[in-house]
């Protein structure tokens, strides 16, 4: 079976200018990328280097009526936030995106007690990011439009030891470059006000996932996210967040997790295989036996930008996950029409 060792805690993932490779299970006090010594083969001022540091924050929560997804994500070039809501029972969407170009707001280094917010026509966001109190807070507020209701969030996930084991990585990247990545399943309380309709998210049947990036990411990104999560037959709390992207020596290191109950299992470096294309199956196994699923998409979401210097293709279907996966434990965990998310990232720029 495969394993993966869980490093002690550490300030950094940067140590006298040098880029520490590993998996650890608490969250680094600071993430400044900068602090690398020579990422690239030839010299960069500081600027030059910050414009190639790409960042975001996902967050998605779900109980079994609602999924919603939200992913704040600064490229320097400009900056893109997209809200999904999808009512399960009556099958709506809900999809709001706004890209603001230039500059603007930027992700903190620290989660311990950092906030970033937004506000601009018919759209404002607010992040608090607090896990010196065990806490990850989000606010979204935006305004109805002709064709499109109001919506209103307000999300807190507890993040804390009673409740889960986080999962943080640093992961190498062509030269001295890396990406960093912090994830979570946890427990959400709170409300969406949608379309005249309130929804109560309590502890006891919510939950959701968090995940805090950045990295040297190359000029042209690639990156298949597999996600999902929700309660088994026996009620235990479980999700999954697996990623195939350009990270380099990934079976000593990747971003795969698997949680049940809190427990966090890291999971093996996966192949994601669309046979029949993106809007068919997806195939997602290892060479270890850990992970064997199906997703089917169902309600297909797609967005893109091309202009002369950038390209962005943003595909984020949502299905069903059927199959298996295999815990730290030797559990086979059984899936069988679970509803996630897929997402298929390409930016360029």
């Amino acid at each position: 079976m495969y394993t993966r060792e869980i490093l002690s805690p550490r300030a950094s993932p940067v140590e006298d200018g040098n880029p520490v490779i590993g998996t650890w299970n608490r969250a680094f006090e600071k993430v400044d990328l900068q602090e690398i010594k020579k990422p690239y083969r030839f010299p960069l001022p500081r600027w030059a280097k910050d414009w190639r540091i790409k960042e975001w924050q996902c967050f998605s929560a779900n109980n079994e009526n609602f999924l919603l997804d939200a992913i704040f994500c600064n490229v320097k070039l400009y900056r893109m936030a997209q809200v999904l809501l999808y009512d399960k029972k009556n099958e709506q969407k809900f999809l709001f995106r706004k890209i603001k170009p230039g500059t603007g707001w930027r992700l903190p280094v620290s989660l311990a007690n950092s906030s970033v917010d937004d506000r601009s026509s018919q759209f404002f966001f607010r992040i608090h990011n607090w896990l010196d109190a065990d806490t990850v807070k989000l606010d979204i507020n935006i305004e109805a439009k002709r064709k499109q209701p109001s919506l209103t969030v307000h999300f807190s996930y507890k993040i804390s030891n009673q409740d889960v084991m986080p999962m943080a990585t640093s992961l190498s990247l062509p030269g001295r470059k890396v990406m960093y990545n912090y994830k979570a399943l946890a427990p959400v309380n709170g409300d969406i006000v949608f379309n005249g309709n309130h929804i109560h998210l309590k502890h006891e049947n919510s939950l959701g996932v968090f995940v805090d990036c950045k990295g040297f990411f190359p000029y042209r990104m690639n990156t298949t996210i597999c996600s999902a999560a929700g309660f088994d037959e026996e009620n235990r709390r479980f999700g999954f967040h697996i990623a195939e992207n350009q990270a380099r020596e990934t079976n000593k290191n990747n971003e795969n997790a698997l949680w049940v109950n809190g427990k966090l299992t890291p999971l093996p470096p996966v192949l994601i295989t669309m046979p029949n294309g993106k809007d068919n199956d997806w195939i997602i196994q290892d060479v270890e036996g850990m992970v064997d699923l199906t997703f089917t998409p169902k309600e297909p979401n797609k967005s893109g930008a091309k202009l002369i210097f950038t390209n962005v293709d943003f595909n984020t279907p949502l299905g069903y996950y059927n199959g298996a996966l295999v815990n730290s434990d030797g559990e086979k965990i059984q899936i069988k029409n679970l509803f996630g998310l897929g997402e298929i990232l390409y930016l360029r720029v």
